[in-house]
């Protein structure tokens, strides 16, 4: 049975994530490790910089000194990553590395999971479950970053705009 890989955290020189980044994918790809060390990433960020008046979109390390490491943990795995060089250790307790939980990785970005909706601006829906469970309304806007929608339902003879998860509407036909 093979095991589900995790995201891990690498510790490692500031200033060497992305040549940590490098020898890592050298290394797996030199001894055919992709089902093992699946992932290598430095995630980054587009800040605008003003010197001098002017403006500069310029690429910066959301996380510097740290490589993220999507792997199954053996003691391979673990040997590669662990003796590159400019890598200090990994991030969790004495020697034993800890994986990433759902929500770290959600929340860092790492995993970027496509959504398909079956739904559109303008279409009628009907409320699932919640406060306004039964509440029929026209989607007015789908958030796909907060995973929501924004709809009016008309409450007490007026409508009011209200936001709700995409898993508590359900489209009418």
């Amino acid at each position: 049975m093979m095991a589900n890989a995790k995201w891990y955290v690498a510790h490692t020189y500031s200033g060497y994530e992305n040549k940590v980044m490098t020898d890592i994918q050298k290394t797996v790809e030199n001894r055919n490790m992709h089902d093992i060390i699946q992932e290598i990433r430095v995630p980054m960020e587009e800040v605008i910089e003003i010197k001098d008046n002017q403006k500069k979109v310029v690429e910066r390390k959301i996380y510097p000194g740290y490589v993220m490491v999507k792997m199954i943990m053996t003691d391979e795995s673990w040997y590669v990553v662990r003796n590159t060089r400019g890598v200090t250790g990994f991030v969790g307790p004495g020697s034993s590395p800890v994986p990433l939980s759902d929500a770290e990785v959600a929340n860092m970005g790492l995993e970027h999971t496509t959504i398909e909706l079956d739904f559109v601006v303008g279409d009628n829906i009907r409320v699932k479950y919640g406060p306004l469970e039964g509440f029929v309304g026209e989607i007015t806007e789908i958030l796909l970053d907060k995973k929501k929608i924004r709809t009016k339902v008309s409450m007490f003879g007026r409508d009011t705009d209200v936001e709700l998860e995409f898993n508590q509407v359900e489209a009418l036909v």
